[in-house]
């Protein structure tokens, strides 16, 4: 086996991890709402529950407002209690046949909660990209007590999954100072 299958194998799901994190990182409010911060809220709907943006089209209007224009009207009842359990803090109004979500202006102490959210879920990535090096590693000591590698390339993986890991962080350490400059906003 070669020191490159370990990565390989390893480096898939790292990117899933970057995929988790952006997720959701796009479920945290910033300055001006996204449609992400609605999409899955669950609505119990005909005795099942759905996810909001399979009920309907979520857009944004203005600076703190989302429209949403539900597919069928008797979904609007189910729609509204549905944000109206949801954390979001929102408000919403019914506006003929669309759901206007109004949300209020971001607090400097809701900002500071938001970072500490947000600070949470990056150490929660780099923990999971750090337990996969740690598996990378174990790997490549395995292999080398059965000989199935040599020791130079035993600590090749180890330098190789050191800098995968840290080509991670950078991009989650990037991710987070948008983000935080979204909030910040």
């Amino acid at each position: 086996m070669d020191y490159q299958e370990i990565i390989n194998r390893i480096k898939p799901e790292c990117d899933k991890t970057i995929s988790f994190l952006e997720q959701e990182m796009s479920k945290i409010r910033t300055g001006r709402p996204s449609p992400a911060l609605v999409e899955n809220i669950v609505v119990e709907c005909f005795d099942q529950n759905m996810p909001l943006k399979q009920l309907g089209t979520i857009t944004c209007s203005g600076a703190r407002e989302l429209i949403i224009q539900p597919w069928d009207k008797s979904y609007v009842e189910a729609i509204q209690k549905a944000i109206s359990r949801s954390n979001t803090g929102a408000s919403s109004v019914l506006d003929q046949e669309v759901i206007r979500i109004k949300f209020p202006p971001l607090t400097e102490e809701y900002r500071k909660s938001l970072l500490r959210v947000l600070a949470e879920k990056k150490e929660e990535a780099r923990t999971t990209i750090k337990r996969w090096r740690e598996d990378g590693w174990k790997e490549a000591q395995t292999e080398f007590q059965t000989g199935e590698i040599r020791e130079d390339d035993k600590f090749r993986t180890k330098d190789k999954l050191q800098e995968m890991v840290d080509e991670y962080n950078k991009k989650i350490e990037e991710m987070l100072k948008k983000k935080e400059e979204e909030i910040l906003e």
